[in-house]
């Protein structure tokens, strides 16, 4: 299938609010001054929480694709990467935010661990700002994750996404404009889930027809690379690198000729060399930039257990999307004509063509949070919230 036909059928290769009202009119009206330690959420159904008041980082930033996505997007008008349309959002916030899921994210998921509100997508917060409607940008953190995007630049650009390098041009922002300062950045938490389009898009693209695989890879992994270097120099400390899922037993596979009756392993074995290179990565990083702690989260192999074992974690299906139209409902977006819903989104692994339930990111948000080092390492991200780290060495 090529470009054209993929934007005419409102395709959008990616992977991977409910804010009270008081809430949001005390976010108008107290004015915080920069980024800090957000309050406590008065969330109490979450028994991941221990004792929060030792909780040393309560601000998170997080960048990637739609696996994290908050729904900058939909502040985009020029992309066309958008799940602001329903059925999205239907069973948690009962609207479409721009998730490309049914409900929450891994990082609303972490955010609920850790009591603090969810995120604001960058583009709404400056957007508010900028017209008065907000007086400072939310104290608990920013999300800057776009739909569609990938570690390489050009990939989906045709679709109007934001790469990571911008949304790190959009934090550097914030920090040049004094809506944050080095020690509120030192306590954050910084998370990156990103490469599953940019891999996908190796097949999809005669472009890269020429270009090994293993050179492919190795240009995404030097993109994290700099991105990582980058987020040091700036100042942050604490950072959460999240594998790719297996991006082959996407149903969404079926649109590139991919096997209907089972996963891509063309595209999976990409994804692996992919994840191997960003592990290695995350080892390096206390010994090149000294204060450091990086935490690698490997989702893909908490995804395969699922596949493996689907009725353990009460899924039924873990091949067909929940929502979407023909082959494994994998040709048509969640919500456009022609689409199909399933009867229990719950017992589905895929949400739509390309992403999880909130069922799915539940159980991969509870396996990041205080998983063994069998799904997270070399510490899961309740023992790095509650770090106490060194002061960090002047930054040159």
């Amino acid at each position: 299938m090529d470009q054209k036909k993929l934007c005419n059928s409102s395709f959008v290769p990616s992977l991977p609010l409910l804010v009270l009202l008081l809430l949001l009119c005390i976010l108008m009206t107290n004015n915080p001054s920069s980024f800090g330690l957000a309050s406590k959420s008065n969330n109490n159904n979450n028994n991941n929480n221990n004792n929060n008041s030792d909780l040393l980082a309560s601000t998170m930033f997080s960048f990637g694709d739609s696996i994290l996505d908050a729904g900058n997007n939909h502040f985009n008008q020029n992309c066309s990467a958008q799940a602001d349309f329903p059925p999205y959002g239907s069973t948690f916030f009962h609207r479409p935010t721009g998730r490309f899921t049914n409900g929450r994210t891994v990082i609303d998921f972490i955010s609920e661990y850790i009591g603090i509100d969810f995120q604001k997508p960058f583009l709404e917060a400056q957007m508010a700002v900028s017209n008065g409607s907000w007086k400072a940008y939310p104290s608990n953190g920013i999300n800057f994750a776009s739909a569609g995007s990938g570690v390489l630049e050009d990939t989906n650009k045709y679709f109007g996404v934001t790469p990571l390098q911008v949304q790190l041009q959009q934090f550097k922002t914030l920090l040049r404009q004094n809506h944050t300062d080095e020690k509120s950045i030192k306590k954050s938490l910084f998370f990156m889930e990103s490469g599953s389009n940019d891999i996908y898009g190796y097949f999809l693209s005669i472009d890269n027809s020429s270009q090994k695989p293993e050179v492919y890879v190795q240009a995404m992994l030097t993109e994290v690379s700099k991105f990582v270097e980058e987020l040091y120099k700036l100042g942050a400390r604490r950072i959460g690198l999240f594998s790719l899922g297996p991006v082959g037993c996407v149903p969404a596979r079926v649109l590139i000729g991919g096997p209907a009756h089972k996963c891509y392993g063309k595209m999976n074995k990409m994804v692996k060399d992919y994840n191997k290179g960003l592990e290695s990565l995350v080892k390096d990083i206390p010994v090149k930039y000294s204060g450091m702690v990086a935490i690698y989260g490997s989702v893909y192999d908490v995804v395969q257990r699922f596949r493996t074992a689907p009725s353990r974690y009460g899924f039924t299906n873990v091949s067909e999307a929940c929502c979407g139209g023909g082959v494994l409902r994998g040709e048509v977006q969640c919500g456009r004509e022609g689409y199909k819903m399933c009867g229990k989104a719950d017992e589905y692994l895929f949400w739509d063509y390309f992403h999880p339930t909130q069922h799915a990111y539940k159980i991969i948000s509870k396996a990041l949070w205080t998983g063994s080092t069998a799904r997270i390492r070399p510490v899961n991200i309740k023992t790095l919230a509650y770090m106490t780290l060194s002061a960090p060495p002047s930054i040159n």
